[in-house]
């Protein structure tokens, strides 16, 4: 959390994170290298550049394909959390080695001739309509295009200022990038008869992308079936209170399809929506920290006892009444405004919870 905005705000873990991330990626550049000479030699070897082109394309597909399978990672097991807190820098990371690639590439196939270089490479095949010679280069284009508009969107700065509904569709868009590079991939080995090692690791890649964000999804749907009321006063049972694990959450759903987060903390039970007021983000997911609730995406924290963000930040989310009645917690339904005080319920009070 910031109350100014910096270029980058880099902590400690975030410096450690980065830096396992950037080695990471030179170290797949260089072992891509050693083992594409050895795989391509004598009579098949290849020339640096394309050795290059296709060390730097790959490295931003196997980024993308591990940025898109954090997410459901994370909801599956929490111990995917700390990659998630840092998945914008991930992403401006894939998104500057696919500037390498794209740069590699116009320059070593278009950089020469006497059109330039952009031209060159929008105009010189106009197939759209062929399979077999469909200007594949024009859909990694897009999907470059569409991550730099990512990467640059990527500070809190575009986040309050675009709001967080329209950031977020905005960046919802990777998927479209995602689609535009399987097509880029698939073509361009389809022409280039490179054989089927690229489309097949690429279809695996999106069998498994798939299959993740089907599985939790499905996982995310039970959740949301809501738990009725009860008939008398309307409040919603949110369990036992032994079964919610220490300065951590329950999300309960009610029947509108509204998450509640129930966190245990010290002895007492508090609840708050379970949306994060910065991006979204799922509260009941994160822990308390240092006595306030902390969103796993970001960090943003938030007192349970009023919603409201600890001075001098004054970000509000909304609260909502409890219970204990034999030794189960009970949640009001009806939302307060954000930043309302609401009294924790005391579990000590209550001998058989």
């Amino acid at each position: 959390m910031s109350i100014s905005y910096v270029a980058v705000q880099w902590s400690r873990p975030k410096r450690v994170y980065d830096a396992i991330a950037a080695a990471s990626i030179g170290a797949y550049l260089a072992l891509f290298a050693l083992v594409a000479s050895i795989a391509w030699s004598g009579d098949e070897s290849i020339s640096p550049p394309i050795l290059a082109i296709r060390a730097t394309g790959s490295c931003a597909i196997v980024l993308l394909h591990l940025i898109l399978c954090i997410g459901p990672l994370a909801r599956l097991d929490r111990r995917f959390l700390p990659i998630l807190y840092n998945r914008r820098h991930l992403g401006v990371m894939t998104f500057l080695v696919a500037v390498v690639h794209a740069a590699i590439v116009i320059g070593f196939y278009h950089g020469f001739g006497d059109l330039n270089p952009l031209v060159s490479l929008l105009g010189i095949n106009a197939n759209y309509l062929s399979i077999s010679a469909f200007p594949f280069q024009t859909l990694g284009l897009a999907a470059l295009l569409v991550l730099f508009l990512m990467a640059a969107t990527s500070h809190d700065f575009w986040l309050k200022n675009l709001s967080a509904t329209v950031w977020k569709r905005l960046h919802m868009t990777v998927y479209l990038a995602y689609a535009l590079l399987v097509g880029h991939v698939a073509l361009g080995a389809l022409q280039t008869d490179r054989g089927l090692l690229a489309p097949v690791t690429m279809c695996a890649g999106a069998v498994l992308v798939v299959g993740l964000h089907l599985f939790s999804g499905t996982r995310e749907v039970a959740k949301d079936k809501g738990v009725a009321p009860s008939p008398g006063d309307g409040w919603i049972d949110a369990g036992e209170v032994d079964t919610i694990p220490e300065s951590r959450a329950r999300n309960v759903c009610v029947p509108d399809g509204e998450r509640i987060a129930v966190f245990k903390h010290q002895g007492t039970i508090s609840a708050v929506t379970n949306v994060c007021a910065h991006q979204g983000g799922p509260l009941g997911e994160g822990k308390v920290v240092n006595g306030c609730i902390t969103c796993p995406w970001h960090g943003w924290q938030y007192k349970a006892k009023d919603g409201c963000s600890p001075p001098p930040f004054q970000e509000r989310i909304a609260t909502y009444q409890v219970r204990i009645i034999n030794g189960r917690v009970q949640v009001n339904p009806k939302a307060l405004p954000p930043g309302t005080p609401v009294e924790p319920a005391q579990i000590q009070d209550f001998p058989n919870g």
